[in-house]
């Protein structure tokens, strides 16, 4: 299966796809430029809740197919993003207590592809990443799922904190992993939970870790001491379903 990259270059363009309804992840525009059309554009961007980055002329320039990008190149999504209900109903239609993934501002497109095969493999209902400082739905992502999106819910949410602190109002516990955590089979990781990943460099972040009910670490036996984030997700992930297949056994 072939994926492509999706691009629209030009503010009519752009403000086109947004009244069509397309999921628009990031927006590229040209600094200081407040004309008429451009801030139509600007006004769709914040109404959708997107991404918007302020660039130099010399940024759009390079980025441009055409070389006529009017100041504005909008970044569309390969796939449709869900909503964490979507991600909730998934698990109740098929009569599980809830498996999400959530991912703290993973950047590298490859590790969220293998994340989001991994959740599918291991019957996680859905993942759920930020808008801002991670990556979104590309062809580079769609490609390494192997075509797990095309069954594995995924939903952009502005606030990770605020996130987690809705789904423990729908019965979730959340773990998140971390070197300085208690080792991940002394933990009960059974019922409604989030596995909570963090970036490939800094990990999780303070604030979602303090969210977070338990600190898994995965014990490691090597010279180096961290795991590669979709790895670090491959191990937690199993050891979740490991435990829960306890209880169905």
């Amino acid at each position: 299966m072939r994926y492509e990259e999706f691009t629209i270059e030009g503010r009519n363009a752009v403000i086109e796809a947004y009244r069509a309804g397309k999921t628009i992840d990031k927006l590229f525009v040209l600094e200081h430029c407040k004309e008429g059309s451009m801030n139509t554009v600007i006004r769709e961007a914040k109404k959708h809740d997107t991404v918007i980055n302020y660039v130099k002329k010399e940024r759009l320039d390079q980025m441009s197919e055409t070389g006529r990008h009017q100041g504005v190149i909008a970044y569309m999504a390969a796939y449709e993003y869900a909503s964490v209900d979507d991600i909730l109903k998934n698990a109740e239609e098929k009569g599980e207590a809830p498996f999400i993934i959530l991912l703290d501002d993973i950047e590298d497109p490859h590790n969220l592809g293998a994340i989001i095969r991994t959740a599918n493999l291991a019957g996680a209902h859905g993942v759920i990443i930020p808008k801002h400082r991670a990556t979104g739905l590309t062809a580079t992502v769609a490609k390494t799922s192997a075509g797990a999106l095309n069954y594995t819910p995924v939903a952009k949410v502005t606030n990770l904190s605020k996130t987690i602190e809705d789904l423990k109002k729908e019965g979730l516990w959340f773990v998140c992993a971390d070197m300085g955590g208690t080792t991940m089979y002394d933990l009960d990781l059974k019922g409604p939970i989030g596995l909570v990943i963090g970036n490939e460099g800094k990990g999780v972040s303070r604030l979602v870790k303090e969210k977070c009910d338990f600190i898994a670490s995965i014990p490691m036996a090597g010279d180096i001491d961290s795991l590669n984030a979709s790895v670090a997700t491959g191990v937690l992930a199993y050891e979740i379903v490991r435990q829960r297949r306890q209880i169905d056994g």
